[in-house]
């Protein structure tokens, strides 16, 4: 592994594990009032965009952190339609 994808997966692993502490703040409390659902939408949809694109470069750093990303913010999503 070269210094670009140790790079690449340093920079997946940050943005990547980001999402769990608002994840589990939202399973906890079930509060969602102040998470914008248009943002949830628009970067989830994002997410997904960047995993296709992963999977097409068939860049494991790419394909991992945004399959995680998108399991974690998807269920941010998720959390908000159901919760509110």
């Amino acid at each position: 592994m070269g210094i670009t994808d140790w790079i690449g997966s340093a920079a997946a692993t940050l943005t990547t594990t980001a999402f769990i502490p608002q994840a589990l703040k939202v399973w906890r409390t079930r509060h969602t009032a102040d998470i914008s659902l248009d943002m949830y939408i628009l970067f989830t949809l994002g997410v997904a965009l960047w995993l296709a694109y992963g999977i097409l470069l068939e860049s494991w750093p790419i394909i991992i952190a945004n399959s995680v990303t998108l399991l974690l913010a998807g269920s941010v999503l998720t959390m908000k339609i159901k919760f509110g």
